[in-house]
């Protein structure tokens, strides 16, 4: 699908966050309605580029992240083994192995070896384990679709886990919506819960970075600078746009030489490095919905050679931009594919 660079988010500058989770946007790959009998045991695969999440909405179960066996080395000092209830949401934003048990010790085969009918091209029914108790899920595979949500990716913790907070009793409405719709839902059920738990997500990444001010830094942190923040809106709003330090700067309005010291303080990389590395992510979002040449993309984004576009592109984005245009970024297709056996 063709892009849009160039249309303002509908946020105020003064919404820092709104406005860098509209640019980044979220798109739905895998959701799963899941039935499990005791005892039963699932592993979840790396998925690089993946944000997973998991609602139980009754029953429970035992989250261990990056797998069954072993585990990160650092996962029983962060306390990635946990155990989930009804309520409880947890997000695990890098696509990081981990397993779902009825209990600790039971096997836990990998999602994909178990049968799991596609009601759609992304939405599955998941009944599996024994004649015990069941637990009722929703689990679910998103991703940010713009290159540089590992930005923000990266600064958030192993394992999200929703604290009570003024934000935290939203995500309770919100869970509470989704349970009511798996245990009672109609016709339409499996779109409601798939948006419902798009909400979840999205609840979740923004109550953790409004909580925590360690995961507000580079470009996410410099958009809540009044005048900075004003400079990266403008640049994430029309990056085609033939942007000079000068230019920025009015926008800013600061002189040339305040803007360029302050901007570095705060992204933490100069002006026009910034520039070409961000309109090098739009220029991969608009290559990798297919429906563009490279020659065009080097046009739209202001270079009058495609060889020097390209070797731009391959520096920033770390992939040939025609390989992009075929095949879309490293990991998404697999990502996409590897549910849907």
């Amino acid at each position: 699908m063709l892009c849009t660079v160039s249309t303002a988010p509908p946020f105020p500058a003064a919404d820092p966050l709104g406005e860098a989770l509209h640019v980044l946007r979220m798109d739905g790959v895998f959701y799963c309605r899941s039935e499990l009998g005791e005892p039963w045991g699932m592993t979840l695969p790396a998925t690089p580029g993946c944000l997973w999440f998991h609602v139980v909405t009754s029953g429970g179960c035992r989250l261990t992240v990056d797998g069954a066996a072993g585990g990160a080395a650092r996962g029983a000092a962060d306390g990635t083994d946990r155990e989930l209830r009804p309520g409880e949401l947890v997000v695990v934003p890098r696509g990081t192995g981990h397993a779902l048990r009825s209990a600790p010790g039971v096997l836990a085969p990998d999602i994909r070896s178990i049968p799991h009918p596609m009601l759609d091209g992304r939405y599955a029914l998941l009944r599996h384990g024994g004649d015990g108790p069941v637990t009722r899920m929703v689990c679910g595979a998103v991703r940010f679709s713009h290159p540089a949500a590992g930005d923000l990716v990266a600064s958030l913790p192993d394992l999200v886990r929703v604290e009570p907070s003024p934000i935290g009793d939203r995500v309770q409405d919100t869970l509470r919506l989704l349970a009511a719709e798996v245990e009672h839902g109609g016709p339409g059920s499996d779109a409601v819960i798939t948006r419902l738990a798009d909400v979840l997500v999205l609840q979740a990444v923004r109550g953790r970075l409004q909580a925590d001010a360690a995961t507000r830094t580079g470009w996410l942190g410099a958009l809540a600078d009044d005048r900075i923040g004003r400079a990266l809106a403008a640049v994430h709003r029309e990056p085609e746009r033939d942007w000079t330090v000068a230019a920025l700067a009015a926008t800013a309005a600061m002189s040339r030489s305040a803007f360029s010291a302050r901007f570095t303080e705060l992204v933490g990389e100069p002006a026009m490095s910034y520039v070409t590395r961000w309109r090098m992510h739009a220029a991969a979002e608009f290559l990798s919905g297919g429906s563009g040449t490279v020659a065009q993309a080097a046009h739209r984004f202001g270079y009058r050679s495609e060889a020097a576009f390209a070797r731009a592109f391959a520096r920033v984005v770390g992939e040939p931009a025609g390989r992009v245009r075929r095949h879309g970024l490293a990991g998404t297709a697999d990502a996409l594919a590897a549910f849907r056996a």
